[in-house]
């Protein structure tokens, strides 16, 4: 008989996975444009098609470019002397909005990672957001000590390669010391399940508002949220998926 692996190390994605970012997200870019003199405003129907691009610099260079020629003030040099301005303004407001308790974590989140944390069950973290934008949302969600939930947390600043590469997920998945059948990952986006699929993660799928219309081919489960979900019921989903379910 063929040993199934357990289910050692629960990672776990932060934008849109962990707390509902997004809105938070657009209004701090709002706010940039306008603090650096840009006549540029986003809608959510545009950003969440931006968001299939990854990373803060990554979506308004991909913006910028695409662009009629009429409407792009700025030229290659232009772009590239103002996007820090653009960053640091965008990453202030988003932060003082987490501080002001105006980013929702998702529901189920919380009790799921209490519940793990109680059954020795190793928590990670796999994100391409900014070092600071993750501590100043689990600075809000879970005190100041919240990095003792955590035995590993990769993020931008250890990875600079965005989802869809694997780079974050493989990076955790060696500082975890945990082959990748002992671990499921949990996403909300297409880019996140590519990203995890490619390390040969299983995947949970929890969908919010800017990211239920992607393909979730090959998850593990998509839910709706967290919501009721145990450490027993991931264990039973993970031990009962075929073997392909991380590369779909």
């Amino acid at each position: 008989m063929i040993a199934v692996a357990q289910l050692q190390a629960l990672i776990f994605d932060v934008d849109g996975t962990l707390a509902d970012t997004e809105m938070a997200h657009l209004a701090a870019f709002n706010h940039a444009f306008a603090e650096v003199g840009l006549a540029w405003h986003w809608d959510v129907l545009l950003y969440r098609r931006l968001l299939s691009v990854a990373g803060g610099r990554e979506r308004v260079t991909h913006y910028w470019r695409n662009l009629p020629a009429a409407e792009r003030t700025l030229d290659d040099e232009g772009l590239t002397h103002i996007l820090p301005r653009i960053e640091a303004i965008k990453a202030h407001a988003y932060r003082a909005s987490v501080e002001a308790g105006q980013v929702a974590m998702r529901p189920g989140v919380l009790s799921l990672i209490e519940e793990a944390k109680g059954l020795d069950v190793r928590l990670a973290i796999a994100t391409t957001t900014s070092p600071s934008n993750v501590s100043a949302l689990l600075t809000s969600a879970l005190g100041a000590q919240w990095s003792g939930y955590f035995d590993v947390v990769e993020d931008a600043g250890t990875a600079q390669r965005k989802k869809p590469h694997p780079q974050v997920y493989l990076q955790a998945l060696a500082r975890l010391g945990l082959p990748a059948g002992e671990c499921l990952a949990l996403e909300d986006s297409a880019n996140g399940l590519q990203a995890a699929a490619a390390a040969d993660l299983a995947v949970v799928i929890t969908p919010n508002d800017f990211t239920a219309h992607h393909d979730f081919s090959g998850a593990l489960r998509v839910l709706p949220d967290l919501a009721g979900v145990t450490v027993a019921a991931l264990r039973d989903w993970h031990t009962a998926a075929p073997a392909s379910a991380a590369s779909g």
